[in-house]
């Protein structure tokens, strides 16, 4: 088996990072882990896993196919953890599109 580097930009391989949070293997036991194996599932295009943590309250608002084409008409460049505490997680996720380079940072 061939290790990488997790998408998420963590020091792990991503074998033992994200991927089992995105198979659904493990569950991501902080807001920073779920945030990362989010970020991920974007760079893989794994659609049905970003359903899936969507808050409840906003997933009416997401169909997979539009995350999906979103998370596919990009090419995902990296991630800036900005901030952590328990429950939250400020951060830049860097990707490149039509555009040139962009960021998406939750307010």
């Amino acid at each position: 088996m061939i290790l990488i580097e997790c998408y998420c930009g963590s020091t792990k391989h991503f074998q033992v990072c994200c991927e089992p949070i995105i198979k659904g293997i493990q569950k991501a036991t902080t807001a920073d882990s779920l945030m990362r194996s989010r970020y991920s599932a974007y760079v893989l295009h794994q659609a049905g896993y970003l359903v899936a943590t969507t808050h409840i309250s906003t997933r009416k608002h997401h169909s997979k196919k539009d995350i999906l084409e979103w998370a596919a008409s990009n090419r995902w460049q990296n991630l800036e953890v900005l901030n952590t505490t328990k429950d939250t997680v400020e951060f830049k996720a860097y990707y490149l599109d039509s555009n040139g380079v962009n960021y998406f940072s939750p307010r």
